[in-house]
């Protein structure tokens, strides 16, 4: 039997048995039991291939270019809206018919299909605006295409197309165990319109006791998943710059502890101190 029949890739120099990654994803399953989470496998040419939604937590410190190539099509589709909806007034009709699922599609987070940032930077983000007012002039429609939307934590700015994701807030991207961290990176990117070269990000494993690994290009970041478990609250795998990440090693992020712990102790003696005999 050959050895890609029985092996999983963890990288181009490492391997999992077979038997090993099932039963980890057994419990991965289980631990997402009637979620959107849970892992598929099937067969391809002899090999275990899993797929289904990675979560990625945004860790940048800088903003990020996203492409305008929609904007034509969008103010098109806006001002069709708000002709539907004078329309709908001169008739007593309900703002929300026309606005309703627009608006109900902001915030889920478990379908890749319908990204988050896509959809609510455009038509979702201004139909709000559009819900609590009930007539725009011109200069009130030239005022929101130029407005930096708050959405959902992010920040969007249609005019300039620079992008604040929310440090820490979670997307998912469909992916399977034969993607690369480099090919995960592409998918993110491309999912979300991002102008700025996969280049310039890299992906991390950050653990709940301050341990940073980086996922280098020849590692599968599902199977990284998988190895690490699927509890978030102990790991969660973030992108960042790859000019200011940086990794920590589990020795260093213990050691800060008992740093921490002494440095609390000064802290309330000298708090203890001032407080009693000064």
């Amino acid at each position: 039997m050959s050895a890609h029949q029985t092996y999983v890739k963890l990288s181009e120099e490492k391997l999992i048995s077979k038997s090993d990654i099932l039963l980890l994803l057994k419990t991965y399953n289980c631990y997402h039991e009637g979620k959107n989470f849970q892992l598929r496998t099937r067969e391809e040419d002899g090999e275990l291939v899993l797929e289904g939604l990675l979560n990625i937590y945004w860790g940048l410190c800088r903003p990020i270019r996203l492409q305008m190539y929609d904007d034509n099509e969008r103010f098109r589709f806006s001002r069709f809206t708000v002709a539907k909806q004078v329309s709908a007034e001169s008739n007593n009709n309900s703002l929300d018919r026309d606005t309703g699922p627009a608006g109900g599609d902001v915030g889920g987070q478990d379908e890749d299909d319908s990204p988050q940032l896509l959809r609510t930077r455009s038509d979702a983000s201004f139909m709000r605006v559009q819900r609590r007012s009930k007539t725009h002039t011109a200069r009130d429609l030239q005022r929101l295409r130029t407005h930096r939307f708050s959405i959902n934590g992010h920040f969007y700015n249609h005019k300039t197309s620079v992008f604040t994701p929310a440090y820490g807030s979670v997307t998912n991207v469909r992916v399977n165990s034969t993607m690369t961290t480099g090919q995960v990176l592409n998918l993110l990117l491309h999912k979300f319109r991002v102008e700025n070269k996969a280049e310039e990000f890299v992906l991390y494993m950050v653990h709940e006791s301050g341990e940073r690994t980086r996922l280098r290009d020849g590692e599968y970041p599902l199977v990284t998943r998988v190895l690490y478990g699927p509890c978030e609250k102990i790991s969660k795998i973030f992108i960042t710059e790859a000019d200011l990440g940086e990794e920590v090693t589990y020795d260093v992020s213990m050691g800060f502890v008992p740093l921490l712990f002494f440095y609390l102790v000064r802290v309330t003696s000298f708090l203890f101190f001032s407080l009693f005999f000064l």
